[in-house]
């Protein structure tokens, strides 16, 4: 028997809120017929307002999804709806069922799929030519140094003439972004954007950073390997995941401790961290979808997952890709994983900015914290010390949600840890299973 996802975990896999109230409509037992679930796969058949009903399946270990339907949302309210009543516990969804032959063929196409993708990579992996690929990367390498030597003089004439003059020259500043764009640094790009939208309180440290960085490149033959692979990285350079899983990997049954998603005009990005109960090093992972598509990586978290991990290379790695998988994610420890208190979780991220100056957040988990609005916001606190929650991280209603799960008693929060405070995700209280905060 497969181990059931939560209700909450269902409805975070939504691509927005009209498919999640579709899908509640669906999330009984009444238009369903010749449900099972066996060896992962879960299925059924949905009555819709034609003569054939939809066939809903679903891989529980991907996830991956399919069905019938017209609807270009992915997944669709029928594979919702399928989810949450399996995830009720339903009766209708028999246990151990024989698949179907259209579930058989849609897991078997899938399969052949994932065998063809990786001999097309191996292929391209195979028939690539170094030499070429090492003379486009010197090209690429000179276009970010003239982009970076002409950002260096930009910031230097924005000091001379006074930040206050900052917001004047917004405009200009896009400019900039444009030409870093041009010059294959879309590092430097997006923070460059980001500065001519910077409040005035923050334009200093704004600079500060922005010309360290492109002071940086200009040296980063020099610079130590790991703060070398830092600031490419943070100019813009990517690793190929095929690259990264050919090299070392960290195997460790890893403990999911939250995800949450973000969204723009362009693509839905989700991170996913990790823990690994043997080593204790954190791991996010990134996966991404397009509009009305959410991300197909999904782990519930508090469950393990047992499989190897690539790093990306850097002074801090913390971003990782997901390699071979022991196995299907199963139930993780009871009760909360194990914290620090606020002034622990402050001073770990300045352990970690002081390898990564460009690091805006680390990620921690928050030990018997309870939550108070006071005068000048919300914090988070242990009795002893206290951390804020940094403001505009999660809406006003779910941080008074987390104060009823509280009740005034101690919880468990892991979130990220920055300069402007802390940004919960997941909190636990007592043996109760984990709740995502605002999502």
């Amino acid at each position: 028997m497969e181990e059931r996802w939560s209700t909450e975990h269902v409805l975070s896999l939504a691509p927005d809120q009209a498919s999640l109230k579709a899908a509640g409509k669906l999330s009984g037992p009444a238009p369903w017929s010749g449900a099972g679930c066996e060896q992962g796969v879960l299925w059924g058949l949905c009555k819709g307002s034609g003569s054939t009903p939809y066939r809903a399946a679903v891989e529980l270990a991907a996830p991956a999804y399919s069905c019938s339907c017209p609807s270009r949302k992915f997944p669709c309210k029928h594979v919702l709806g399928l989810l949450l009543l399996w995830s009720a516990g339903a009766a209708e969804i028999a246990d151990g069922a024989e698949r179907p032959d259209w579930v058989a063929e849609w897991v078997a196409s899938r399969q052949a799929a994932v065998e063809q993708r990786a001999a097309r990579q191996q292929a391209k992996a195979e028939t690539a030519d170094p030499v070429a690929a090492r003379r486009r990367l010197e090209r690429r390498a000179a276009r970010v140094s003239a982009g970076a030597q002409e950002l260096r003089l930009r910031l230097a004439d924005g000091v001379r003439r006074g930040l206050a003059d900052h917001g004047a020259a917004a405009d200009g500043w896009e400019q900039v972004a444009a030409r870093m764009v041009d010059a294959q640094a879309p590092g430097l790009a997006s923070r460059v954007k980001e500065l001519a939208h910077t409040p005035q309180q923050g334009l200093l440290t704004g600079y500060a950073l922005l010309h360290l960085l492109a002071g940086a490149w200009g040296r980063v033959d020099e610079l130590p390997e790991e703060l070398a692979a830092t600031v490419r990285t943070r100019v813009g350079f990517t690793a190929d995941t095929a690259e990264l899983l050919a090299g070392p990997t960290v195997r460790d049954r890893w403990q999911v401790l939250g995800s949450r998603d973000t969204a723009d005009e362009r693509l839905t990005t989700r991170r996913l961290w990790l823990r690994g109960a043997k080593t204790g090093r954190c791991a996010v992972l990134l996966a991404f979808g397009r509009p009305g598509q959410a991300p197909e990586l999904a782990l519930p978290a508090g469950q393990l997952l047992e499989a190897e991990l690539a790093f990306h290379p850097g002074a801090r790695p913390l971003r990782a890709v997901l390699g071979h998988r022991y196995g299907a994610p199963e139930a993780g420890p009871a009760g909360p994983p194990a914290g620090l208190s606020p002034a622990e979780a402050v001073a770990a991220y300045g352990a970690a900015v002081a390898d990564d100056p460009w690091l805006e957040s680390w990620p921690v988990v928050l030990s018997e914290v309870v939550p108070v609005l006071g005068p000048e916001g919300w914090q988070l606190t242990d009795g002893r010390s206290a951390v804020a929650v940094r403001r505009g991280s999660v809406p006003e209603a779910a941080l008074w949600r987390l104060a009823a799960v509280s009740a005034g008693h101690p919880v468990t929060l892991f979130g990220e840890c920055g300069p402007a405070g802390f940004t919960p995700v997941t909190a636990w209280s007592g043996q109760d299973a984990p709740v995502g905060v605002g999502q």
